[in-house]
């Protein structure tokens, strides 16, 4: 039997020694915890188009898919298990905000080198 499982982007978006992170809320997973802007792919659409909404969605943002270089990909066995492409965003127009605040409580830029203790897992790790 093939595997059916969720594939989601993720998305690095540094200013210097910064990136930009968001605290999840009220979405049934992990809760409270900061993350990248990401998201889950819609069906006929390619990780990098998906990955262009994901941040237009999240963080109000646009992203030319040029602009958009491919970090690393990753495959994840927690509850369920899927595979995770991390994209690093270049350029991008437009000042990041919260553009979801029914599932995110908190969105701002924190030292690379000094992540919040509440950073999901394998964010840090990628």
């Amino acid at each position: 039997m093939r595997a059916r499982f969720p594939v989601t982007v993720q998305l690095f978006f540094f200013r210097g020694n910064e990136i930009l992170l968001l605290r999840r809320f009220h979405t049934g997973f992990r809760d409270g915890e900061y993350t990248v802007p990401a998201g889950h792919i819609d069906g006929g659409e390619t990780i990098h188009e998906a990955a262009v909404r994901e941040a237009r969605e999240e963080t109000g943002v646009d992203i030319a898919i040029g602009d958009l270089t491919f970090s690393t990909v990753m495959h994840r066995i927690e509850d369920d298990e899927r595979v995770d492409f991390f994209f690093q965003a270049h350029a991008w127009t437009g000042e990041a905000f919260n553009a979801e605040p029914e599932k995110c409580d908190d969105l701002r830029w924190f030292d690379r080198d000094h992540l919040p203790e509440n950073t999901v897992p394998y964010v840090r790790q990628a």
